[in-house]
C-alpha cells in the first residue's frame, strides 16, 4: 500500500519553476502550425531527448516490449475492420499459433517447461499485443493468461506434468470458468459443486440451475478443449470453499463430452474475435488429480487438507494468484489510450478548419479548446504509464518469489484493482474524445478509434467490476485507518478531530497554505502555489485522508453493532469508492514523481515536471468542488487551477510531436490513415491548388473582401 503521509523527497520543482518563468510563452505563436515546430526564443526551444524518455516509458522489461512490437508489426496478426463474427473468430484462432510459433508465450512458465520465469516481461509483451487486435491480446489472456496461469500457480507438479505442455502448445485451447450467470463478482457465492465420491475416487462436477452455468466465458462457445472449472468443493459431506478443477469439454471433433453443455453469447459490443460463451455440467466426473491442489487437496479416501486453515484466507489467497488478469488490462488500456492519442493529436497538427486572423485556416491543434480536450489526456496516460511501471515490478517481485511476502500480496491486490479501475475508465474517456476530435474521419472504422472504443468498452467490467474493485480498494483503506484508531468511541472522536483538525490544517500547511493566497492576493501568485509538487501531494494526500476519516468515525459510532456497520458502510460506499479513486490518483502522482527522480536535469526532466503538474491540476480541477467545500481552496487559489492549466497545455503544445515520438510507436502499431501523412496530403494538395489558381489569377473575385 502507497503511504499517503507528504514524502520526505520532491523533484526539484522549484529550480524547474524558475525556469518555467524564465522561458514562459510569449504568445500562442506555433511556428509552422502543422508541425509545431519550435519558434525562436519561445519554450519552443525546449529539446525532449526522445530516446531516452522512451526508454524510460519502456520500462525494466523494454526488450520484452521491443520483441513484441516487432512480432505484431505481421499484418497476419492485425484486426481486419469490418470482419463478421465467424470470420472474425477464425482468424483470432489461428493467430494464437502464430504466438506460438514466434516463442511469444512462454516467458512466465518454469524453465524445464521451456519458460524462462519471465513473469514481469510477459505482461509487459503481453500488453503491445493491443496494437495488433485487442480480440487477439484477450483470446491469448484466455488460454495462457488464465487458463494455463490457473493451472500453473493454483496446481502443483502433477498438475504442471500433465497439463501444462498441451497448454503451452496450443494443443488444447482452453477455458476460464469461473463466473456465473447470477454470481459475477462475488466468486465465494458461486453454486456450481465438485463433491468427491471416494468409491470412484472422481469428483463430480455440476451446475444445480440455470444462474450456475458459467457465463461469459472465453473459448467457450467454440474452441475450448477444457476448462478450469471453478467450484465448491465437497468432500465428506463438508463444503470446502471455491477451488478449481481441470475439466474437459470437448472431444477433437469439438462435439461436447457427456455430460457438459452450452451455449454461443452470440455477438458483443466489441472484442468479436473472442468465442465467449455459457457452459453447464450435469455430474460430469473428472479424476481425483484433476483438482489443482496447491492450496487444497483430498486423499483418496476424501479427506481434505490444506496449508491454509483459514477458509477465507484461502480463498483470498487462491484468486490473488490471478491477479495478472487485472495487471495486463491496465497496461493494455495504456497501450490503447496511447495509439488513440497518437492518431487524435496528429490529425490535430495537420487539419485545418476555420480562417484564422492571418486569413489563413488554422490547424486543430491550435485552438484552445482543442488542445484542452488532448494534452491534458496526454499528460494522464503519462501518469499512467510510470504508475504501471511500478505495478509491473510489484508483481514481478511477488510471482519471482523475491518478495512473496503476505504484505507485498496485498499491495499487488490493492494496486491492480486501483489502476486497473482507473486506466480501463480513462481509456473509455479518451478514445471517445479523441474519436469526437477527429469529426467524421474519427467514425470511420479505417481509423480504428471506434473500433478501440468499442472493444476496450468490456475491460471496465472483467476481471474485475471497477465499481467493485474499488470497493476492495476502499476497505483496505479503512483497514489502515483502524489500525491507527483507537477501539472505543470517544476516543476514535478525538483521533479523527485530531487528524483532520492539526495533522491536515497545520502539520501538512494546508491551513498556511491557504492564508498565502490570501496575503499575497496575486493570482500569478497563486499559479506558482499551485506548481509546487509539495503543495500538490499536500493536497492530494489530504483530501484522501479527510475522506477516510470522515467514513471511518461514521462507521465507529456503530461499536460492536455488526447490524448497524453493515447499515452505516452502505449508505457510505458512495464516499468509499471516491476515497479509493482519489488514493488511485494520489498513487499515479507519486509514480510520476517517482520516474522524474529518475531523469537528469535537463529539457527532458523540464517537460515531465509540466506533464506531471498538468496531471495534478487536472485532479484539482475535476475534484475543485471538494476541495472549496472543506476549505482546502481558497476561491482565488480555485480560479488559478483552471489558469495553471491553461498556461501548461499552451506551453506544452509544440512539444507534442516529441512527446509523441517517446510512445515508439511504428506507422504499422498505429495503422490509421489520418494519422500516417492521408489528412496532411490533403491539406498540401489544397494549399498547392489555391497557390496556383491565385498566382494564374484564376481566383473569382469575393464578394465581400475581407478587411486589410
Amino acid at each position: 500500500m502507497v503511504d499517503i503521509a507528504p514524502r520526505t523527497k520532491q523533484t526539484d520543482s522549484a529550480k524547474t519553476d524558475s525556469a518555467q518563468r524564465a522561458t514562459s510563452p510569449k504568445a500562442d505563436a506555433t511556428g509552422d502550425p502543422a508541425r509545431g515546430t519550435p519558434t525562436a526564443g519561445t519554450d519552443r526551444e525546449v529539446r525532449i531527448d526522445v530516446d531516452l524518455l522512451a526508454e524510460h516509458l519502456l520500462g525494466r522489461w523494454a526488450e520484452d516490449r521491443r520483441i513484441s512490437r516487432r512480432l505484431v508489426l505481421d499484418p497476419a496478426l492485425h484486426k481486419t475492420e469490418g470482419l463478421g463474427t465467424i470470420e472474425h473468430r477464425q482468424r483470432a484462432f489461428e493467430q494464437l499459433q502464430v504466438l506460438v510459433d514466434a516463442g511469444a508465450i512462454q516467458r512466465p512458465y518454469p524453465v524445464e517447461l521451456g519458460g524462462q520465469d519471465n513473469h514481469g516481461g510477459n505482461l509487459a509483451a503481453f500488453e503491445e499485443l493491443t496494437t495488433a487486435d485487442p480480440s487477439l491480446q484477450i483470446k491469448a489472456g484466455v488460454q495462457w493468461g488464465l487458463f494455463g496461469s490457473a493451472v500453473h500457480h493454483l496446481g502443483t507438479a502433477r498438475n504442471h506434468d500433465e497439463f501444462l505442455p498441451g497448454i503451452i502448445r496450443f494443443d488444447v485451447p482452453g477455458c476460464f470458468a469461473m463466473t456465473e450467470t447470477g454470481h459475477g463478482s462475488d466468486v465465494q457465492s458461486i453454486a456450481t459443486s465438485a463433491t468427491y465420491d471416494p468409491d470412484t475416487q472422481e469428483f463430480v462436477v455440476h451446475t444445480p440451475f440455470r444462474g450456475a452455468w458459467k457465463d461469459y466465458i472465453g473459448n467457450a462457445a467454440l474452441h475450448g478443449k477444457a476448462a478450469v472449472v471453478f467450484a465448491k468443493l465437497v468432500t465428506q459431506g463438508v463444503d470446502h470453499g471455491v477451488h478449481a478443477f481441470y475439466v474437459p469439454l470437448r472431444d477433437d471433433d469439438g462435439e461436447f463430452l457427456p455430460g457438459v453443455g452450452g451455449e454461443d453469447d452470440g455477438v458483443k459490443g466489441g472484442l468479436n474475435g473472442i468465442d465467449n460463451g455459457r457452459l453447464h455440467f450435469d455430474h460430469v466426473r473428472i479424476p481425483r488429480t484433476n483438482l489443482l491442489n496447491r492450496y487444497g487437496d483430498v486423499a483418496e479416501d476424501g479427506t481434505y487438507s490444506s496449508p491454509i486453515d483459514s477458509p477465507g484466507r484461502r480463498f483470498f489467497t487462491m484468486l490473488g494468484t490471478l491477479v495478472q488478469g487485472r495487471v495486463s488490462l491496465d497496461g493494455a488500456a495504456v497501450v490503447a489510450q496511447k495509439i488513440g492519442l497518437q492518431i487524435a493529436l496528429t490529425y490535430a497538427m495537420e487539419r485545418r478548419q476555420f480562417p484564422t486572423g492571418g486569413g489563413t485556416e488554422g490547424v486543430l491543434l491550435d485552438y484552445g479548446r482543442h488542445r484542452r480536450r488532448l494534452i491534458p489526456r496526454l499528460a494522464t496516460v503519462f501518469a499512467q504509464s510510470f504508475a504501471h511501471e511500478q505495478l509491473l515490478r510489484t508483481f514481478d517481485d511477488v510471482f519471482s518469489g523475491r518478495l512473496d511476502t503476505p504484505e507485498r500480496r496485498e499491495d499487488l491486490e490493492t494496486q491492480a484493482a486501483a489502476f486497473k479501475s482507473l486506466s480501463t475508465w480513462s481509456a473509455l474517456d479518451t478514445l471517445q474524445e479523441c474519436r469526437e476530435a477527429c469529426g467524421g474521419a474519427g467514425f470511420l472504422a479505417e481509423n480504428r478509434l471506434t473500433s478501440l472504443r468499442a472493444d476496450l468498452d468490456v475491460y471496465v467490467t472483467f476481471e474485475g467490476d471497477n465499481t467493485v474493485l474499488l470497493q476492495l480498494v476502499g476497505k483496505r483503506l479503512l483497514t489502515d485507518f483502524r489500525k491507527k484508531a483507537p477501539r472505543d468511541a470517544a476516543s476514535t472522536a478525538k483521533f479523527v478531530a485530531a487528524q483532520v483538525g492539526a495533522k491536515l490544517a497545520d502539520a501538512s500547511g494546508i491551513r498556511r497554505l491557504g492564508q498565502t493566497v490570501a496575503d499575497r492576493g496575486s493570482l500569478a501568485a497563486s499559479v506558482t502555489d499551485l506548481r509546487d509538487g509539495a503543495t500538490q501531494r499536500t493536497l492530494l494526500a489530504g483530501r484522501v485522508e479527510t475522506m477516510v476519516a470522515e467514513i471511518g468515525m461514521r462507521l465507529n459510532t456503530a461499536g460492536k453493532d455488526r447490524a448497524r456497520a453493515a447499515q452505516q458502510l452502505n449508505r457510505s460506499q458512495h464516499e468509499l469508492i471516491e476515497a479509493a479513486r482519489a488514493h488511485a490518483e494520489l498513487m499515479q502522482w507519486d509514480a510520476f514523481t517517482a520516474a522524474i527522480d529518475e531523469v537528469p536535469e535537463g529539457d527532458t526532466r523540464r517537460v515531465l515536471v509540466w506533464l506531471r503538474d498538468l496531471f495534478a491540476l487536472g485532479l484539482l480541477e475535476q475534484h475543485l468542488d471538494w476541495y472549496l467545500v472543506h476549505g482546502r481552496l481558497s476561491a482565488q487559489r480555485a480560479r488559478a487551477v483552471s489558469a495553471s492549466i491553461d498556461r501548461l497545455v499552451a506551453r506544452l503544445r509544440p512539444l507534442v510531436p516529441q512527446l509523441l515520438d517517446t510512445f515508439g510507436y511504428e506507422p504499422g502499431h498505429v495503422r490509421a490513415p489520418i494519422a500516417l501523412g492521408e489528412e496532411r496530403a490533403r491539406q498540401e494538395e489544397a494549399a498547392a491548388w489555391f497557390a496556383a489558381e491565385r498566382a494564374a489569377g484564376r481566383l473569382p473575385e469575393q464578394e465581400k473582401k475581407p478587411r486589410p
